[in-house]
């Protein structure tokens, strides 16, 4: 197949974005596909290719950084995806691989250009991105559908005004843990143990930026992922601090990935039924693969954080430990990931011929 993989991007995960893209297209190759690997926010969006061979991709994720701003890589991706060069040389391709994280990566908004366009891409749609990326409404929709969830208060960030009442009273219970309500990166990640830190936390976010309050849970935690109809095995992640915040997570060497998880059989079963449910309800299927977060609280009862519809695809990541913890390479991995949408659209065209 030709596969063109989507990496870089104009959000703050960028970089974590282009190993993801290196990874990624260097399974491929392994893989027997021809691939190019594309940046929609560089001013030369092609990074390599096409190839089938290894020796042709970068051997890191250095790629262009740093030489723009965030606003100019924003314009430089919408113009590439609308009227640029990179839409035609995605119609050109049998499959696009988003492993751009953050920003229209993770929201949506690349999903739905690619949908608008009829161009087959991997992953989730515009509609279960969208709704991942929007954490108050998840944690409602989970409540609603079963999965455990904590309480959670979605509120402005101010500097001039007052915390509200709802998100004092979350704190009176303990201390609370305040991100932005949009994304996935907890680039605005903070504990408030008091009312004082809670103000400085609301404060310091970014002018307009939405948050969400929820109580901290001092337990262990876990991720599961979700890749197509196989639950994977429960990652337990171990680091130094109490929040696993965006810091945290940009340096690997910080972090333990432990899977299978050592925890007993009863945890772990109730760990991939919350996971499956949750995958199952924000409408994610049988052809997306995603990654539930939970954490547990000081009775050892899992609570569901987020979903990713997006995941990062680092090898070390929770998706990659997972896939090692199932007895799988990363190659194998990425395969089971590019089948997922191939074996959906053959399904696909199979009803169209019936229908017809």
């Amino acid at each position: 197949m030709k596969i063109a993989v989507l990496c870089g991007g104009a959000s703050p995960e960028r970089g974590i974005s282009l190993e993801s893209g290196v990874a990624v297209a260097a399974a491929m190759v392994e893989l027997g596909h021809e691939v190019q690997m594309v940046d929609p926010a560089a001013e030369e969006p092609v990074l390599a290719g096409p190839t089938r061979t290894t020796s042709a991709l970068p051997r890191d994720a250095a790629g262009p950084r740093g030489r723009l701003d965030e606003g100019k890589r924003r314009q430089l991706m919408c113009h590439s995806l609308t009227a640029g060069t990179v839409l035609p040389l995605l119609r050109g391709v049998d499959l696009t691989f988003p492993a751009l994280h953050g920003g229209w990566g993770g929201d949506g908004h690349l999903q739905a250009l690619l949908e608008m366009a009829e161009i087959p891409f991997a992953g989730a749609a515009s509609a279960q991105c969208s709704l991942a990326w929007d954490k108050h409404r998840t944690l409602a929709l989970l409540r609603e559908s079963g999965v455990t969830v904590t309480d959670s208060v979605r509120f402005p960030a101010a500097s001039d005004q007052p915390v509200p009442q709802p998100v004092s009273q979350l704190l009176g219970q303990g201390p609370v843990v305040v991100k932005s309500n949009w994304g996935t990166s907890h680039l605005e990640l903070r504990l408030a143990d008091d009312a004082d830190e809670l103000a400085r936390v609301s404060s310091s976010a970014p002018a307009g930026e939405v948050l969400i309050a929820t109580p901290f849970l001092a337990g262990r935690e876990f991720t599961v992922s979700v890749i197509g109809r196989t639950v994977l095995p429960v990652v337990e992640i171990q680091y130094r601090g109490r929040l696993f915040d965006y810091e945290t997570k940009s340096r690997p060497e910080s972090v333990r990935c432990h899977s299978p998880a050592d925890i007993p059989l009863k945890l772990a079963s109730c760990l991939r039924d919350q996971a499956w449910g949750a995958h199952e309800a924000l409408g994610l299927g049988v052809q997306d693969y995603s990654r539930i977060d939970f954490r547990c609280d000081t009775d050892g009862v899992p609570h569901c954080l987020e979903v990713n519809a997006c995941p990062g695809l680092r090898p070390l990541s929770g998706v990659g430990a997972a896939a090692t913890g199932a007895g799988w390479s990363y190659r194998d991995l990425i395969g089971r990931i590019i089948a997922l949408r191939t074996e959906a659209e053959s399904l696909r065209g199979l009803a169209l011929d019936v229908t017809a």
